[in-house]
């Protein structure tokens, strides 16, 4: 069976607005590529990884990616800086069966962004943005708040999903309070 079967879109509770998020508002609305973004509001824009491994992914990615309950896929976690700290910080989940034919280097970039393998081809499709306010209930919250200083009350986060032929993955991108 798969999980989105069972899945209630409901508690997904992902909005189709970031209502309120003030100074980060014009990041979080951009449709383009983030990456190339931060390159360019940053001249020494990097990319850290911070963990890469094959697991299950968080049910209701799974059920997003239309994936079964015994599927894993490779989900990666990096730090994007600007002005040497850490502006954003990435989760994606990257589906086994989605990392073959054209995307099957996504599952080695290392330090690569792979925003700017996702907008070098005008084939692949996006999902519209939609967006959170994670607090510390939520575990990307968790994650996210081991790289920074401090404990905001809140972090705001947006995601979609990239399709290319039948691969899709999500790319979920949490902003840091560093980001300018």
């Amino acid at each position: 069976m798969k999980i989105n079967q069972i899945f209630s879109h409901s508690r997904q509770r992902w909005l189709n607005l970031p209502l309120a998020s003030h100074q980060y508002h014009r990041w979080l609305i951009e449709r383009g590529s983030l990456t190339a973004r931060l390159q360019q509001r940053y001249p020494d824009f990097h990319v850290k990884p911070v963990c890469v491994r094959y697991r299950k992914p968080a049910f209701e990615e799974a059920a997003l990616l239309h994936m079964t309950a015994n599927d894993s896929a490779q989900v990666r976690q990096v730090l994007l800086y600007g002005n040497g700290r850490p502006v954003v910080f990435a989760h994606s989940v990257l589906p086994r069966r989605s990392l073959q034919g054209e995307w099957r280097s996504l599952g080695r970039l290392g330090n690569k962004p792979l925003g700017a393998v996702l907008f070098a081809s005008p084939k692949v499709k996006r999902t519209p943005l939609r967006y959170k306010k994670l607090t510390a209930t939520h575990a990307l919250y968790r994650e996210a708040i081991r790289h920074v200083a401090g404990r905001p009350e809140y972090l705001w986060a947006r995601r979609s999903i990239f399709s290319l032929n039948c691969a899709s993955i999500m790319v979920t991108e949490v902003f840091l309070p560093g980001l300018e």
